[in-house]
């Protein structure tokens, strides 16, 4: 149909002439109330943006000679963050004669990483960065 026609019509009718898929060949047009059509697709917007999981990155803090409990407490902290779809940053804080001892803590991030095969990957490798060793891993 004419786009004069189609308009035309819209007029008799006392509504407007959308533009439905203009990428078409021919595009696709709808007799329809334009404000009432923003309105909806505004509101199918905000739908889609509530129902949007944001991911945050979580932080667990660690010492390169922690107890075993300790890091038990720890793990479990880190299987309810990966639960919940967060991703996890492992920061291993070096003071004094510990920066001597960096394989300790290339040792218990190797754990960490052992340990948490089946619910993460390693997003980012084990790193030094100052006085503090950081790993991310994120929920598989």
């Amino acid at each position: 149909m004419p786009t004069s026609r189609a308009i035309e019509m819209a007029m008799e009718v006392g509504l407007d002439l959308v533009e439905v898929s203009p990428g078409t060949q021919p595009p696709v047009c709808k007799i329809l109330d334009f404000g009432k059509f923003k309105y909806q697709q505004q509101k199918k917007k905000a739908e889609a943006k509530k129902n949007q999981k944001v991911v945050e990155i979580k932080e667990i803090k660690m010492r390169p000679n922690i107890d075993d409990h300790d890091y038990e407490v720890k793990a479990k902290q880190m299987r309810n963050f990966f639960a919940e779809g967060d991703k996890v940053k492992v920061t291993l804080r070096f003071r004094g004669r510990e920066m001597a001892y960096q394989d300790r803590g290339m040792v218990l991030l190797e754990k960490v990483k052992t340990d948490f095969e089946d619910v993460a990957k390693v997003e980012q490798m084990p790193k030094l960065e100052g006085k503090q060793m950081m790993m991310v891993m994120a929920p598989r």
